[in-house]
């Protein structure tokens, strides 16, 4: 089992962390360099981030970050999210989405957006949680990225 805390958000330069700051930076770079490789570590100023640890030894096994959209004023962005290796497979990563998404709705953005690239298995969580393949006007990842965005909220 594990629980998701929202330990840090920030938005217009007033940065808060529900845990405090020297614990939670370190845990994210290491995660986000287990998880993701390839990307070097980010540390957005403006947004949440959240930590799921494992509920038997307290171990960070995943985490996930949301973001106002850059380009949007009504959307969010999905901008980074990661479970370790051992702990795939059951719900996580789907999890932190439904977790940022309510976030979101609260926070009174209407659009979710977020992109992947060479990563089927966070494409397939993005469609079981109902998000649709966009080509965007103004891309904002890499060329080979696969772009994403679901409505929050009902016509």
């Amino acid at each position: 089992m594990v629980r998701f805390r929202l330990v840090h958000h920030s938005l217009h330069h007033t940065t808060r962390y529900t845990t405090p700051a020297s614990g939670v930076l370190p845990v994210m770079r290491v995660l986000q360099m287990a998880c993701l490789p390839h990307d070097e570590p980010i540390f957005p100023d403006n947004g949440w981030w959240w930590l799921g640890h494992s509920l038997d030894n307290n171990q960070a096994v995943a985490f996930g970050i949301l973001e106002p959209s850059q380009q949007w004023l009504d959307t969010a962005y999905l901008s980074r999210a990661g479970v370790l290796p051992a702990w795939r497979g059951q719900g996580l990563q789907r999890r932190l989405i439904a977790l940022r998404e309510r976030l979101a709705r609260r926070q009174g953005f209407v659009w979710m957006i977020s992109d992947t690239t060479d990563n089927v298995p966070s494409s397939n969580n993005l469609i079981k949680a109902g998000y649709k393949l966009i080509e965007p006007s103004a891309p904002w990842a890499n060329s080979e990225s696969l772009y994403w965005s679901k409505k929050l909220v009902k016509a």
